[in-house]
């Protein structure tokens, strides 16, 4: 009996240690992916150019590529 309960052991700690932790590094490859964001592409909404959402002028809520733009 004792060794049914050693081999339950063994199985339930293999299972747990390298199972069960893959969806941790699932969720920690999303989180990676939401910094990728930050090279997403918007267009202006005066000329049409697509400018980077990290270079981008925000005003009123809409994108511009410049202050030209903008105006």
């Amino acid at each position: 009996m004792m060794k049914y309960l050693v081999v339950i052991g063994v199985i339930w700690a293999v299972y747990y240690f390298f199972i069960k932790k893959q969806p941790i590094s699932q969720n920690s490859y999303k989180k990676n992916n939401k910094k990728d964001n930050a090279n997403d592409m918007v267009e202006c909404e005066t000329c049409g150019t697509y400018v980077e959402i990290s270079e981008a002028i925000i005003s009123n809520g809409k994108y511009y590529c410049s202050k030209e733009c903008v105006r």
